[in-house]
């Protein structure tokens, strides 16, 4: 069982003096897993049951677990105080740029950071690549969502917009791209075919020659907060290097979402 061989190399990871903090963080996940008794905590962990149960009555005396009027197990106020710390003192540049590097060396293309602000893509970052090629972006810039890939990244899990923000978007002045989708029911396919594989492109509807590909980044709510995307001149991004390209993406994007707290069966570090 996965669980049990995760378990079992923090275990043996721990030092022998460090065996009782990981014994309790390993009592804190299993509740938030939905361990709600002395017996479910006992199962989840491996724990002895007076192991366990110490454990958790010291827990609760810190507030890191409560008991319910019916005597089952929850995650405890002190968690959330310092979930909003954490939260608070957290940087999405700070921490999405290293692995946004990472990204750039890996893919020799350029890579941006965005949020999406005022129905816009506002880029946070840019990593240049080094195939000496110039891509029309900076730090600061504000895009159409529905041109770009890093947009579509940003607008990959509200379906129920992909209409609604391709038309805002055809209404801008000045925007006539040679590469565009028919129509809204033309956009709105491509955006579920993007969700379900789970990343985007852009193919040169934002900038002649540019295609990209992009991912969304999620915090620890499950919520889009960011996207990231790797841009390339045309001759770099054939179709097949492009589906090759968005696994990596998707990669990074987890790798940052991880560090914004979201939990998936893929970034779990249990102990």
């Amino acid at each position: 069982m996965a669980e049990n061989t995760v378990r079992t190399e923090a275990q043996t990871a721990a030092p022998t003096g460090t065996r009782t903090l990981i014994h309790g963080i390993m009592v804190v996940r299993a509740v938030a897993a939905g361990a709600s008794s002395l017996r479910s905590v006992v199962e989840a962990t491996g724990l002895s049951r007076s192991t366990a149960h110490r454990l958790i009555q010291a827990l609760r005396v810190e507030r890191f677990l409560r008991e319910n009027a019916d005597g089952s197990l929850q995650l405890g106020p002190a968690l959330i105080e310092l979930g909003f710390q954490a939260l608070d003192s957290v940087s999405l540049q700070t921490i999405a740029h290293p692995i946004l590097v990472d990204l750039a060396q890996q893919a020799k293309d350029t890579v941006h950071l965005a949020v999406e602000d005022s129905g816009m893509a506002l880029y946070l970052d840019k990593i240049h690549g080094t195939r000496g090629i110039e891509i029309r972006s900076w730090i600061g810039a504000r895009m159409p969502l529905t041109y770009t890939g890093i947009g579509k990244a940003l607008l990959i899990d509200s379906p129920e917009r992909w209409r609604s923000q391709y038309v805002q978007d055809r209404n801008l002045t000045g925007r006539d791209p040679e590469h565009d989708y028919a129509d809204e029911s033309a956009f709105s396919a491509a955006m579920a075919k993007f969700a379900k594989q789970g990343f985007a492109y852009d193919l040169e509807e934002n900038e002649p020659g540019v295609r990209c590909v992009s991912a969304p980044v999620r915090d620890g709510r499950g919520k889009t907060v960011a996207a990231i995307s790797v841009s390339a001149a045309l001759p770099f991004m054939p179709p097949k290097r492009m589906k090759a390209l968005g696994p990596v993406v998707v990669d990074a994007a987890a790798r940052i979402s991880a560090e914004l707290g979201y939990h998936t069966s893929k970034n779990d570090l249990v102990g």
